[in-house]
């Protein structure tokens, strides 16, 4: 046990040493930097500021080379992490290439670590093929999921904070060693990531951040739950809730405004609250994840049970539409 919280520590370190670097030096250079000029829905920062931090968080995982399925992690993660990376630096990777990245990291991360999802609860099994397609179609889906709520300081990693922990206290109930070195060293690394970036903005995730961020959290999930029988998958869905209704609701909006699910607009909910209640970035972060820290801590007094997981997330759901329709009889108001 001492052993994985030095190496959580050793991510750490290696990860804050690495976002000042990034910081000072994109700014010299003029490196990853998202301009506070360009007019887009999702920005929302006054100045030049450096979309890298995904760096830090990449290279203080190495720390896990030093765990028993560190280097299968790395490989897979540098795919993930790949997929996003150029966009950062400013050269345009088409959607289709993305994806494809994203699959592939996702597809060798199913066959690396066998993280498959066969057993949904409630008794319900999934052919070996589906489940595999499934795993990887969540994994997928978990990545651009992060991307999407990445909107302000500290939200996307501090969302992703709270289900490492959640994570991190499930894989203790069930002994679940190996992962829980790999929660600690991830939990390390982005928290020096977070402290940089929140409240100020220092640094951003970048897409190549977020991608990194969402395919760990999957992959974690998705290994605890198709590794371990007494945890239920309904358990981990529901403490990946607030990114995951986001993305599909944000599907279906879209479509419904007879618009494409890829383009970007100002209607997410993390906008709405900005606009709206807080006018603040790091106020609008802090509003949101108090909101969903309930419904992660209620999941995680009951990973084994898929009834009560099912009922906190349509819990979540319905308050998340109570408040996404407050926040839009304001905005027409306006």
């Amino acid at each position: 046990m001492d052993h994985a919280w030095e190496l959580a520590l050793s991510a750490f370190l290696i990860s804050l040493a690495v976002q000042f670097i990034t910081v000072r030096y994109s700014k010299k250079y003029n490196l990853f930097i998202d301009s506070h000029l360009e007019e887009k829905p999702q920005r929302f920062h006054q100045d030049a500021t450096p979309r890298a931090g995904g760096v830090g968080i990449l290279l203080g995982m190495f720390a896990l080379l030093f765990t028993p399925m560190g280097w299968k992690l790395l490989v897979v993660m540098l795919l993930a992490f790949l997929s996003g990376i150029f966009e950062d630096f400013r050269r345009f990777m088409p959607p289709k290439i993305r994806l494809l990245l994203q699959i592939v990291a996702a597809s060798a991360a199913v066959v690396l670590m066998d993280s498959v999802v066969r057993y949904l609860g409630l008794g319900i099994y999934l052919p070996s093929l589906v489940a595999i397609a499934f795993s990887i179609f969540s994994i997928v889906g978990l990545m651009n999921a992060v991307n999407i709520i990445d909107g302000f300081n500290g939200l996307a990693s501090g969302a992703a904070l709270l289900i490492l922990l959640s994570l991190g206290h499930t894989a203790l109930l069930v002994e679940a060693q190996e992962m829980f070195e790999v929660i600690l060293v991830t939990g390390g690394a982005l928290f020096a990531f977070f402290v940089v970036n929140f409240p100020r903005g220092t640094i951003f995730l970048g897409d190549g951040g977020a991608y990194l961020v969402g395919f760990v959290v999957a992959l974690i999930g998705i290994f605890l739950a198709g590794n371990y029988p007494t945890i239920s998958p309904w358990y981990i869905l529901a403490t990946l809730g607030y990114p995951v209704w986001e993305v599909i609701f944000s599907i279906f909006r879209k479509l419904k405004a007879g618009r494409s699910p890829m383009q970007p607009d100002a209607y997410h909910l993390h906008m709405l609250v900005y606009r709206h209640i807080t006018k603040s970035n790091p106020l609008t972060s802090l509003l949101l994840l108090g909101g969903y820290a309930p419904f992660i801590l209620l999941s995680s007094h009951l990973p084994h049970n898929s009834k009560a997981n099912i009922l906190i997330l349509l819990l979540f759901i319905l308050s998340y539409l109570l408040f996404y329709h407050f926040l839009i009889k304001k905005e027409q108001a306006a």
